[in-house]
């Protein structure tokens, strides 16, 4: 899940990869306009199989991205990983139109993180 303060209703997700850079202008995501983005509690959820990610908000999906298979610089995801929650102010992208320092001081408030696995998968494995 991504967000910057210029587009407070819009809600992206971005796979960033060795193949798929946003650097290299090849980066892989979408986007979706949630409303109360900024404003409400909303639950955003990742179902990663071995095939393919589907990012959702609110149970509503709004990008899938697929292994295609050609090795780990598009698809490194078969080794172990990290959660990562991270608030970034300013960069290329989110200080693209500047920021404005009267907003602060702000909250991060994340109600939970849950992570579950799908053990039907592991019968494959």
């Amino acid at each position: 899940m991504e967000m910057v303060g210029f587009e407070p209703d819009m809600i992206y997700a971005h796979v960033h990869v060795r193949k798929y850079d946003v650097l290299q202008k090849t980066d892989q995501g979408n986007g979706i306009k949630i409303p109360d983005a900024s404003d409400a509690f909303h639950v955003y959820a990742v179902e990663w199989d071995a095939d393919h990610m589907d990012f959702f908000v609110d149970d509503q999906k709004y990008f899938t991205y697929r292994n295609e298979k050609t090795g780990s610089d598009a698809w490194p995801f078969d080794k172990g990983q990290y959660l990562i929650l991270n608030l970034a102010i300013g960069g290329a992208w989110g200080g693209e139109k500047g920021i404005d320092d009267n907003i602060f001081p702000q909250r991060f408030y994340i109600d939970y993180v849950r992570v579950y696995r799908n053990n039907r998968n592991d019968a494959a494995a």
